[in-house]
């Protein structure tokens, strides 16, 4: 393959020289055109018509987790023909894989494991998306492992209990706080007020012994739908 060219956007003076180090080493074909530790340097080197055909981007900035997708985003939008790998510490955080992702990176690069490799770099400059390492797949793997788990754990109850989508509505939207009267003005939940009291009664003679059922109020219902895998307390979030 031709040699391309690319800016590094790295904070920390250790990590730029390792990065430097990798590249020299094992992939031949980057030449390093410009350096930057902050988003001011790196949008300065863009000014001065720097034109990098990949920018391997850490997250982390300054101390900031949120300037790396910031800065993804405007060149997704301003450089569309730029490629961007994300070469990043933020082990944990996966809420940020998310969002820089969304705002255009290529793939993520974890800083674990084994590292940048030839391949990964390569994969983005084929013209390949969500290109990752595997420390990132093993999480990803675990991650969908999990899902797919507990949607089959959902199911069964949905089953057992002969939960409908307006039972299911109902529980999420009062795990979430609302009222019956807030919950009849959605545009998904075709009932008044009244209805949704009486299926709100019909859930507790379902899901409660004949002998608990009594003086069941919302909050012990909620519980009760989330200990069944009813409703999952981690993917809350109200419709329309």
């Amino acid at each position: 393959m031709e040699k391309f060219k690319v800016v590094i956007v790295e904070d920390v003076s250790l990590e730029l020289k390792g990065t430097l180090s990798i590249i020299r080493n094992d992939i031949p074909e980057i030449e390093v055109i410009g350096t930057a530790q902050t988003e001011k340097e790196f949008w300065k080197l863009m000014e001065e018509g720097a034109q990098p055909d990949l920018i391997l981007l850490d997250l982390g900035l300054g101390g900031s987790t949120t300037v790396g997708v910031d800065i993804c985003r405007k060149v997704h939008s301003d450089y569309p023909d730029i490629k961007v790998l994300i070469f990043t510490g933020e082990l944990l955080n996966e809420k940020l894989w998310v969002d820089v992702l969304e705002a255009g990176a290529h793939g993520i690069v974890l800083k674990t494991g084994e590292l940048l490799t030839r391949s990964e770099v390569m994969d983005v400059m084929s013209g390949k998306r969500y290109v990752f390492n595997q420390p990132i797949l093993e999480k990803m793997v675990e991650r969908f492992s999990r899902s797919v788990y507990e949607e089959g754990l959902q199911r069964t109850a949905f089953i057992r209990y002969e939960i409908d989508e307006y039972d299911e509505r109902l529980l999420r939207h009062l795990a979430l706080g609302y009222t019956k009267e807030m919950i009849s003005e959605l545009r998904t939940m075709p009932f008044s007020s009244k209805s949704l009291e009486k299926r709100q009664a019909d859930l507790i003679s379902r899901l409660f012994p004949a002998g608990e059922q009594r003086g069941v109020n919302v909050t012990r219902l909620v519980v009760k739908a989330i200990e069944l895998n009813i409703i999952d307390p981690s993917r809350l979030e109200a419709d329309e």
